[in-house]
């Protein structure tokens, strides 16, 4: 998987990998080939304008995905061969997490920002792979797979929450 970072740190870039490939794994997609994602790092005006392009909704919020299939779980990334491009890339969409406000939510929630980042990009990544959270129980399967990889990651939530 190829994951096309902006204005991410490097020292987070690494993190954001093995969170990304451990989702793959968890779903059972880790066997695609050639899959393309974009990450970006923004800040709250940049946010609040996508939000309010997108979802026509003027406000800040924490992350956005931009999902380029019209995939929901519990179906795979191999159910869309036929949208591949010609060199076999598949292009799964785009995630924007604003820094700033994952920076105020680790603070609220009593975890650190490496956290609070990585759960915000976890939780993106995984609106790319189909899930939602719009139902009570599509949220429970959501949060428990995030919760489970980032506890595998040693970034297990805090006591406080």
């Amino acid at each position: 998987m190829k994951i096309i970072f902006s204005n991410v740190p490097i020292l987070q870039r690494r993190l954001i990998k093995k969170l990304f490939a451990k989702a793959l794994e968890k779903t059972s997609n880790a066997d695609n080939q050639k899959l393309y994602v974009g990450l970006k790092f923004v800040s709250e005006q940049e946010i609040n304008l996508l939000n309010k392009q997108h979802r026509n909704i003027d406000k800040v919020t924490d992350v956005l995905s931009f999902p380029m299939l019209d995939i929901k779980w519990p179906q795979k990334l191999s159910d869309f061969e036929d949208q591949r491009d010609p060199d076999g890339s598949l292009n799964i969409g785009d995630i924007a997490v604003c820094t700033k406000k994952a920076a105020l939510q680790a603070k609220e929630y009593g975890n650190t920002y490496k956290r609070e980042l990585a759960f915000l990009s976890l939780h993106g990544f995984l609106h790319l792979l189909g899930f939602d959270h719009i139902e009570k129980e599509e949220e429970k399967t959501m949060m428990a797979l995030a919760e489970g990889i980032l506890s595998q990651l040693k970034l297990k939530r805090s006591e406080n929450v």
